[in-house]
């Protein structure tokens, strides 16, 4: 077990902190005492301001340019967009499988020990849904990479507040709950999950000293 991983003045690495999990992932970051420092990587800056964070930005289409930046202890990989937002099928694949994998593979070159990812439910390199291909490509990926830990969180449909609408999500969000009732909780990994419960989760994993691969 890395002697790092038992420390309780951590250096966070943090990707996607903009987003709807990442956005609570960094809030809960500042806020624990197992880290003393949290590095938010982003394309734009954002309007906070705390002593324990150092924000980073930079050009992901460069990310090994900035390989020194990429330094700590726990990786938290919030990073993705969507096929609508990316613009194309191969842009979508860029963000989610291209940028998130080289910046896992420079933070195990760096000899960060943890990582953890949000990825999501029905990822499979293998599926013929292209978002749950590229999402399980990823898992795979990165699971050959020698993290001394390796957290992957698979949500369903996250819940919360976004700063764009996505209707489809929200409707799918009201019948995914109800599915759920119907079920009698025998699909309890598609029900809808709240943004905050699954960056609680992710924190929450990164402070137990048991090395390995896990899937939640």
């Amino acid at each position: 077990m890395p002697d790092k991983i038992t420390r309780n003045n951590k250096t966070a690495l943090l990707f996607g902190g903009s987003g709807l999990v990442g956005s609570f992932c960094l809030k809960f970051l500042l806020e624990s005492p197992n880290y003393s420092k949290v590095i938010s990587f982003s394309r734009r800056p954002m309007k906070l301001e705390h002593t324990k964070l150092a924000q980073e930005i930079i050009d992901f289409n460069r990310i090994n340019e900035y390989s020194n930046l990429i330094q700590g202890d726990d990786l938290y990989s919030c990073l993705g967009t969507t096929i609508k937002k990316a613009g194309s099928q191969e842009a979508f694949s860029k963000v989610d499988l291209e940028y998130a994998f080289q910046i896992a593979k420079i933070a195990s070159e760096n000899q960060v020990g943890q990582y953890l990812l949000v990825s999501s439910v029905g990822a499979d390199p293998e599926s013929r849904i292209f978002y749950n291909r590229i999402k399980g490509k990823l898992e795979r990926a990165v699971a050959q990479l020698p993290f001394w830990s390796l957290h992957i969180f698979q949500p369903s449909i996250l819940l919360g507040e976004r700063n764009e609408s996505r209707w489809g999500e929200s409707i799918a969000k009201v019948i995914g709950k109800g599915f759920d009732k119907l079920s009698g909780g025998l699909l309890t990994k598609y029900k809808p999950v709240e943004a905050e419960v699954v960056a609680r989760a992710m924190i929450a994993a990164a402070q137990k000293l048991d090395g390995g691969k896990y899937i939640h």
